[in-house]
């Protein structure tokens, strides 16, 4: 019997439990994103266990994995490849880069030149690179796991608003809580022993799953739901640039992947809720004035959730789930 979202999800956290201690709701956001297929950016402080929680859910999904570590020197063909003279062939021959992965950690991203970030976007959006002219498919599935330190300054480059809005979510793990840091000395204060982590998936079943996250039902009026909420980001008074249709996109796989996550097969407004935060923050900005006025992306995009509201019955919503 084939598994299903759910039972995936509970084993891919059990053995992530096992090395990453705490934020089982920023794990499940993550999960989220790689079932819908997208990629993740984590926004944080070094130390916080961003790394690890990548090399953790790589090694439980039972994916390859490559890790790049971003610095100013890097160069596009230290990504993607290029293509070498062979002088004991006498011919040209392909050297593939660290991108022909399932699961590509970009570590500190935004220390890369520009030109260096955006030899990403064309696998990140395309799921295939082109390398002297040649177009090569990627390994599927394909996701891009990247970091960065939001705080330091020095030798790091912004990424540009189309490389933001191709990531799926961005997420902020935060410093644990007291319990949570006795938790890690006590398990982990020695080393990491990624050796306990077993493979519990795999690429073939991560695909498997497609089927039974495209059959999870989204009424109409839950679509209308999260076609207004992206609306009401570029309507804002405090938002310069609101959510795109990719926007809207995220949000609809997103609710459908959480639902069946959930053991569902059918979406609630709750999914789109849960979500919401976590697939908008990196895609809207807001206005001068509104920063000056010590507003955050979180506190707007939270006062949009309380005011927009599900204009349908519960019959409308769950119709044909």
């Amino acid at each position: 019997m084939s598994i299903t979202v759910a039972a995936c999800t509970q084993a891919l956290m059990k053995e992530t439990e096992k090395i990453f201690v705490g934020k089982k709701d920023k794990v499940e956001l993550i999960l989220m994103a790689i079932f819908s297929g997208g990629h993740v950016l984590l926004d944080d402080l070094p130390g916080s266990g961003k790394t690890t929680l990548i090399k953790t859910l790589s090694l439980a999904l039972g994916c390859d994995f490559e890790r790049i570590q971003f610095t100013p020197d890097l160069l596009p063909a230290d990504i993607t490849g290029m293509t070498i003279f062979d002088q004991k062939a006498t011919d040209f021959r392909l050297v593939k880069g660290p991108v022909f992965t399932n699961i590509l950690l970009a570590d500190e991203i935004n220390r890369a030149i520009p030109r260096t970030q955006a030899a990403l976007l064309e696998a990140m959006e395309e799921k295939q690179v082109t390398i002297d002219g040649n177009t090569l498919g990627l390994p599927k599935p394909f996701f891009v796991m990247a970091t960065q330190n939001p705080v330091e300054m020095e030798s790091t480059f912004a990424l540009p608003v189309a490389q933001m809005d191709r990531f799926f979510i961005r997420l902020s793990l935060e410093y644990p809580d007291l319990t949570e840091e006795m938790e890690i000395l006590d398990t982990l204060g020695m080393g990491t022993d990624f050796s306990q982590v077993q493979a519990v998936a795999s690429p073939e079943v991560l695909l498997g799953l497609r089927a039974e996250l495209e059959a999870v039902h989204v009424s109409e009026a839950l679509r209308e739901y999260i076609v207004k909420l992206v609306h009401a980001t570029r309507n804002h008074p405090d938002i310069k640039i609101g959510g795109s249709p990719r926007a809207s996109r995220s949000l609809y796989q997103g609710a459908k992947s959480y639902a069946a996550m959930c053991g569902r097969s059918y979406a609630i407004p709750e999914d789109v809720q849960h979500i919401f935060t976590a697939i908008l923050s990196h895609r809207v900005q807001l206005k001068n004035e509104a920063r000056y006025g010590k507003k955050s992306v979180e506190d707007v995009l939270n006062q949009i959730l309380t005011e927009t509201s599900v204009e349908a019955t519960n019959e409308e919503l769950f119709h044909g789930k």
